[in-house]
């Protein structure tokens, strides 16, 4: 089975609740969205694999494409599993192919804490079938005020209900431009399936967005606290590390 993978690297793990702890990041090319302030936009499938050769020096090896998840699974191992709290497989969407990350799982073992799932949260057929195989899933809840993009809550409900299965966090990027009401609907929908999962509000740092001022954050963090029992803000620091 080909992978479509574009980059494998060792790395701390830059936002919400596991901020600060070493992941093995295996990225997946494509999306099914294109949110406004995405950092992983690319136009075209690259036609090699990226690895990070030594974590942190930005010196880089190009595999060949297509890989075979055994190829992805042994370039993976080289980073030593046993040092690292888990395996990020991110984006892109991971979930666009359940397949791929049936058989790849598997081959994934000997970290921490396993497998850690990161994902937009659209899906939720997909994440039923590989639910069994991760342990943590990052699950991102896109708000229409900076993704640009329609709601998609009705997904984020039916995702969310599959994905308390595991431990899950929830993760918003916020704007100045996000309005109070609209985390307050949002925290009432996550409320709805469990008022103790954790939400992250990630300020937002890419273009077509105005950014996020503190009083602003403290606002949308209040509102949902009314809904919610753990909400905090918690901005991207692997950018300013100069990681990946």
């Amino acid at each position: 089975m080909d992978c479509p993978v574009c980059e494998i690297f060792s790395s701390v793990q830059g936002e919400g609740p596991l901020v600060g702890c070493r992941q093995i990041f295996i990225r997946l090319y494509g999306c099914n969205l294109h949110c406004a302030y995405c950092d992983t936009v690319l136009s075209e499938e690259p036609a090699h694999c990226r690895v990070e050769v030594s974590p942190g020096q930005r010196n880089f090896k190009l595999l060949q494409k297509p890989l075979q998840v055994r190829e992805i699974a042994s370039v993976a191992a080289t980073f030593d599993l046993s040092l690292h709290h888990s395996v990020s497989l991110t984006g892109g969407e991971p979930l666009l192919r359940p397949s791929l990350l049936k058989a790849l799982i598997p081959l994934l073992r000997g970290t921490r804490r396993g497998i850690y799932l990161e994902t937009n949260g659209t899906l939720p057929d997909a994440l039923a079938e590989v639910i069994d195989l991760v342990d943590m899933v990052a699950m991102d809840f896109k708000l229409p005020s900076v993704t640009g993009l329609p709601p998609s809550w009705k997904e984020h409900k039916s995702f969310l209900k599959v994905a308390v299965l595991k431990k899950t966090f929830i993760k918003m990027v916020v704007g100045n431009e996000t309005p109070l009401d609209e985390i307050g609907e949002a925290a009432e929908l996550i409320r709805e399936t469990s008022s103790n999962i954790p939400l992250i509000l990630q300020p937002v740092t890419f273009s077509g967005t105005g950014g996020l001022t503190a009083e602003h954050a403290l606002s949308l963090q209040k509102r949902a606290l009314e809904r919610l029992e753990d909400v905090r803000v918690i901005p991207q620091v692997h950018r300013t590390m100069g990681c990946l």
